[in-house]
């Protein structure tokens, strides 16, 4: 798949995508939790942005995901997007994801050519996620924060976007069933929002390009 070809699918009319917006969309449809009532406008959700690298490689294009460090108190040791909270600082949604990246992993925005957005993902945790799609053309350089950054990896969008590796995952927590979606790759386990909102970017990309060789 071309960098292109991304662009294109982004920018096509999404009428009729399958689009989960968040962790209520996946965790039994219909259910009341606490995304949903952050979905529906019930509780306050905190704006959030992410920024969804896309490397371009000789091989394809590679997505970066960052695995958190252990002692962090929210999402320790899980595999996210660089990116965080929105801030007064930050003019637009796309500038947060900008900062976030440039803090968390070091890359440099001067690196980052953003093409499109993915639908808003609302998390139970109260955040309302817009993820940024970018394109990243090597050389590049990264110094990922040690407090916030165990460690920087890229996985194939070929992988990511195969709807055979997309897993919804079932877990009983405090005596409630839950859903999940997982994409496990080697010995990464991407699970929860992150996975939702690729699921999310792979929906777009087969309903707008489905003739492409992912």
């Amino acid at each position: 798949m071309r960098p292109d070809d991304i662009i294109a699918a982004l920018r096509a009319p999404n009428k009729g995508v399958l689009q989960r917006r968040g962790d209520h969309a996946v965790d039994f449809p219909g259910s009341k939790s606490r995304a949903r009532a952050f979905a529906d406008g019930e509780l306050v959700a905190r704006p959030a942005a992410v920024l969804v690298p896309l490397v371009k490689r000789e091989t394809g294009l590679q997505v970066i995901l960052t695995r958190r460090t252990d002692h962090l108190s929210d999402h320790a040791g899980q595999i996210s997007f660089p990116g965080g909270r929105h801030e007064t600082i930050d003019p637009t949604l796309e500038e947060t994801a900008l900062r976030e990246t440039e803090e968390e992993i070091g890359l440099a925005r001067h690196h980052i050519n953003l093409v499109g957005r993915i639908e808003d993902y609302y998390t139970v945790t109260g955040y309302q996620v817009t993820p940024v799609v970018g394109l990243i053309t090597p050389p590049f350089d990264l110094q990922p924060d040690d407090h916030e950054v165990a460690e920087v990896f890229e996985v194939p969008l070929s992988f990511i976007l195969d709807p055979k590796n997309q897993k919804l995952q079932t877990v009983t927590f405090e005596g409630t069933r839950r859903r999940y979606f997982a994409i496990p790759y080697r010995e990464y386990y991407i699970w929860g929002a992150t996975a939702g909102m690729l699921v999310n970017f792979s929906e777009i990309i087969r309903a707008n390009a489905p003739s492409l060789q992912l």
